[in-house]
């Protein structure tokens, strides 16, 4: 039961990162961002675009856009875009925040994908399921006993975190 949970939630992931952003779709900077030449963090700056800037969306990889503004054509992270009609923006609102996490304004179900590092969409769509590596994840399970002595030992200090309600996660 707890493989077949892991494996639904693995698979639900990969298919919803599996959202692309399509030529004409148009975007506006919520924060000054340098132009990258490649979809990486270390890539040669080509301009800098500011908090504003209007934008048209070419291509995605990873968690990375490719954009083409007043000021060139390069590749910028996606959250530092707020996809949607920029003629209808209006400040700061929750529907943005949720266009601004998931590319998927007005749906009610937020999908969060930019952690995805080193896979685009052609790796997402071979991906196939590895029971292996399923049980070496599975087999890094500590007990609370066993975390509680190695934070012990380690001296590390205790922060109380509320969990997150559950959402369409079977039991």
């Amino acid at each position: 039961m707890k493989n077949a949970r892991l494996f639904k939630l693995i698979l639900n992931t990969m298919l919803l990162s599996l959202s692309v952003a399509h030529a004409g779709e148009n975007g506006i900077l919520i924060k000054a961002e340098d132009l990258k030449l490649e979809p990486f963090r270390d890539a040669k700056a080509v301009g800098q675009l500011t908090e504003g800037d209007a934008v048209d969306i070419l291509n995605k990889d990873g968690g990375w856009l490719q954009v083409k503004s007043s000021k060139g054509v390069g590749w910028v992270r996606m959250l530092s875009i707020r996809k949607g009609d920029i003629s209808k923006s209006s400040g700061s609102n929750i529907g943005s925040l949720v266009a601004l996490a998931s590319g998927r304004a007005g749906t009610g179900k937020v999908v969060a994908t930019t952690g995805v590092r080193g896979l685009n969409e052609e790796k997402l769509k071979a991906a196939k399921f590895n029971g292996k590596a399923v049980s070496l994840v599975e087999s890094y399970v500590t007990s609370p006993e066993e975390a509680q002595l190695f934070a012990n030992q380690s001296k590390l200090v205790t922060h109380e975190v509320e969990y997150l309600q559950e959402i369409g996660v079977d039991k």
